[in-house]
């Protein structure tokens, strides 16, 4: 990638890096980060995998953690095969 030669180009390159990034990973995972109190996010992912069955979009918890203020903050990754 070439070096950018003013502010304005590395503006430019961060905001289309932006734009890929907030359109579809280049995975193929859909993914969605919540943050909500403990049965709130528990329900939540219920949900997820009622609404998505794992056998048919591969539905899973990627990757979740307790934030100081007490909420849990969980991202669910699916395939979108079965769209």
């Amino acid at each position: 990638m070439p070096r950018p030669k003013t502010p304005a180009d590395l503006v430019r390159r961060f905001a289309a890096q932006r734009e890929r990034e907030d359109s579809a990973p280049e995975d193929g995972w859909r993914r969605q980060t919540f943050r909500l109190p403990r049965p709130e996010a528990q329900a939540t992912a219920r949900e997820s995998f009622e609404r998505y069955p794992k056998a048919a979009y591969m539905t899973e918890v990627e990757s979740w953690r307790v934030l100081d203020n007490g909420l849990i903050e969980f991202t669910m990754r699916r395939l979108p095969s079965a769209d």
